[in-house]
Formats: C-alpha cells, structure tokens, sequence
C-alpha cells in the first residue's frame, strides 16, 4: 500500500495545462472568438455598404466578411450537433463547413485578382482568370457533396472527422479535395498578393491591408500542412490528430482576424481618413467663423448634424457674412497689408492669407462702427476704399481656409496690421503734404502782380 502512496499522489496532482491541452479544454467556445470579431467587423463595415452600395469592391468584402463569419459559426461543435439533428444527417456539416471555406477561398481570390487589375479592367487575361476560379470552385464544392453521398460516415464526429475518416472511402477523398483546393487556392493568393506589396506607388492604408492579408495566408498554409500532416499520419499509422484538434484551430482563427484587418483596413481607413479630413476643414474654420458669427446670426446646432453637412453649413454662413461685408472692404488695406506681410519675411501665400485676414476684421471693424464705403471710393471714415461700388470678395470667397488659419495667428495679424496703418499714415501724409504743396503752386501762380505789389 505504501509503494501506491507516490503513484496515487502523482495522479492527484493537478496536471500542467499544455498548450494543447489549453485548446482541447476550450475547443467548443474556442471558434466563437473570431467569430465575434468578424461580426463585430461587419456590424461597423455594415452601414458603409449599405450607404455605398453600388460600390461593387465593398459588396464584396462584405459578402467576404459574411463567409468568414460562416465558416466559424459552422465549424463550432455545438453548431454541428445541431446542423446533424435538424437534417438527421450525421456529420452533414462536415461537407457543408467545407463548401463555405471552398467558397470563400474562391471568392478571396477572386477579390484580390478584382481588386489587383481594377473594375475597370476586361481584358481577355482577367476574364479568363474569374471564368477559371468561379469554373474550379464550383466544381469542387459539387465534387464534395457527391462525394460525401457516396461515403460511408455513420458515426458522428464534432472534431476530429478529418482523421477519423481520412481512410474511408469517398471521405478521403472529400477530406483530400478540400484541403487541397483550399491550398491551392490560398498559394496563388498569397503569391497574388505579396507581388502587389511590392508594387511601387500604391498608398499606405492598402499597403498596410495587403501586409495583413499576405501573413493571414501564410497562416492559412500552415492550417493546410497541420490538416494534411494528420491526415497523412493516419494513412501512415501515426497518431498525429493533435496537429488538426490541437495547432489547426488557433491557426484558423488567428488567420481569418488578419484576413478580415486586410480587406477591411483600405476602406475604413480612407474612410476614417476622410473623416478626420472633414473634421479638421470644420475646426479649421472656426476662427473664421466666429469673426462673421459676431455680426449677428450663425449656423443652429443640431444634434446628429454628420461632419460633411456641418462643414457645408459653415462655409456657406462664412461666404455669406463676407458678401454682406463686401461694402466695408478696403482693397487699398489690403495692398498695404500684402506689401508688409513680404516686407515681415512672410512668403507669398501666407501674406496674401495675413492680408486678406487683416482686410476682414478692418472690414467688421467699419461695420460695427457704422463706416461704409461710398459710390465715389471715399469712405464716411477711415478704412474706406478707392473705386466704386463694392470690393471684389471673389479671393476672400476662394481662400476662406487660408484666412481663417491667418486668424489662429493673432500676434502676426497684429504686426502687419500695424506695419499696414503705418504705411497707410505715411501715405496719407505725403498726400497731404503733397496738395498742400499742389495748392500753393496754384495761389502763387493765379496773383499776376506779386506779394503786396500794387499796379502801374
């Protein structure tokens, strides 16, 4: 009895979880994670096709997405059972499971060979190319079912069917065709897509998709080597079912969330990229806007307003209080303004925006003061500009942007509106110095007789 004690003890010790068995323990739940994740990528990929849905590339990576999502509800043990008891056909999902991974094989190569040469493209190579895989698949997934008719498969299996039946009849050779479909399937779009990473110019969102689609197939080929490595074992006399029940598995899942990060990452991210875009056109104007929002009115807040019909709102208010400040602009100003902004060591383009900026708040200045200019290009104040009737806004119109950035810099604003007033000063003077001069030739000039002469 005491020689038993040490055994006894050993098996009631609590065993090491390997990573094995980690997968065995969670293999039910297991298939639900990616899943999950895919579902959660559809539901926010979702309204986006039903927004665009004419956009044939984003059908299709939804239609990919619900595929992927397929497959994982399928594969699930528990899903299994259940597809078994309604049909009363035992293990009728295991040619199903393999019809929706053949067809989603197809249809991820079809994408990348879509995607790859353009919608536009109907060249003799490309068509040939979508006849051979819709032609190929469509046969395999045919070739399966007939092949699961004529196999002999009474006993139930929830996960090792692959190496259970890889030496019956019929089902070795389903099982064969479609692992070996789906590696070839997985090889040329992996080669597909690793020539196109290499490609010069394309953009960093899709560059960045095809990474994670290129090592997403490369996990898929792993998954493919564990599934034929047990299936070959059996036939040799091995036991090698942990490489299908224990590696296939993580291998799968992990690889269809990096399959579904690539297809998705392109679109959503232009589309967040788009977004974010819109956003910063928003805040961008906000100077801008506030400076016209002063003289009375503004756009009415609405809750749910989307960022593109917000923007629209704000440039159209913008435009709108500057053509009702169109009489108060003074384009002499704003030559001034350009010449300082230069003379400050500002380029070009930043001191037709410094310029523009100071001409507009002079130009709300003179309103709220009640200074307008008149038909013959004086102004009841200062500030008022040359010409008749009102300023040309066509530039102000044009570069709203530009000048609401000006405005976000109130301390250069401030130094070119100065060194313009200055310069404005001077003018004035040296006018007036000047007509004074004008008025004095003219008084000299009209006395025939001289200062204090009297004549003869």
């Amino acid at each position: 009895m005491n020689d038993l004690a040490p055994v006894a003890a050993r098996l009631t010790e609590p065993q090491a979880l390997t990573p094995a068995g980690f997968v065995n323990d969670f293999y039910p739940s297991f298939w639900w994670i990616p899943a999950g994740i895919l579902a959660a990528a559809l539901a926010i990929k979702l309204p986006s096709i039903i927004r665009l849905w004419t956009d044939p590339l984003l059908r299709a990576v939804g239609g990919l997405l619900v595929l992927a999502l397929s497959v994982f509800v399928f594969v699930a043990p528990s899903t299994i059972r259940w597809v078994n008891q309604v049909t009363g056909v035992p293990n009728i999902s295991g040619p199903w499971v393999y019809s929706l991974l053949t067809a989603f094989c197809g249809s991820c190569l079809l994408l990348i060979i879509t995607w790859r040469d353009g919608l536009s493209d109907r060249s003799p190579r490309t068509r040939a190319a979508m006849r051979w895989v819709l032609g190929t698949y469509a046969a395999v997934i045919a070739a399966l079912w007939i092949m699961f008719a004529l196999a002999e498969m009474p006993e139930e299996r929830l996960r090792d069917l692959d190496t259970h039946y890889a030496n019956t009849p019929y089902a070795r050779e389903m099982i064969v065709l479609y692992l070996l479909a789906h590696t070839v399937a997985t090889l040329i779009t992996n080669a597909l897509i690793w020539n196109w990473v290499r490609t010069d110019g394309l953009d960093s969102l899709l560059r960045w998709g095809l990474k994670f689609l290129g090592v997403g197939y490369a996990l898929q080929l792993a998954f493919d080597a564990a599934k034929l490595s047990a299936v070959g074992g059996r036939w040799a006399g091995r036991d090698l079912d942990w490489l299908s029940t224990a590696v296939a598995p993580p291998l799968a899942c992990l690889s269809a969330i990096l399959i579904a990060v690539g297809f998705i990452l392109p679109h959503t991210g232009q589309y967040l990229h788009d977004r974010r875009q819109v956003r910063d056109a928003v805040r961008e104007l906000r100077p801008l806007y506030r400076l016209m929002k002063a003289g009375g009115g503004g756009v009415p807040r609405v809750l749910r307003t989307p960022p593109e019909l917000r923007l629209i709102r704000r440039e159209t208010f913008i435009r709108d209080g500057l053509l009702a400040l169109s009489r108060f602009v003074d384009a002499d100003l704003r030559a001034r303004s350009y010449e300082a902004a230069l003379a400050l060591g500002h380029p070009p383009d930043r001191a037709k925006a410094l310029a523009a900026a100071v001409t507009v708040l002079d130009a709300a200045d003179a309103r709220s003061q009640g200074r307008e200019r008149d038909g013959t290009g004086s102004g009841s104040g200062s500030g008022s500009s040359s010409g008749s009737g009102e300023a040309d806004t066509t530039d102000l119109l044009r570069d709203i942007g530009a000048v609401s950035r000006a405005l976000r810099c109130p301390d250069e604003v401030r130094a070119v509106r100065e060194r313009a007033a200055a310069a404005g000063a001077a003018t004035a003077a040296a006018v007036a110095t000047a007509a004074a001069a004008a008025s004095a030739d003219g008084e000299r000039a009209g006395d025939p007789v001289g200062h204090g002469g009297t004549e003869r």
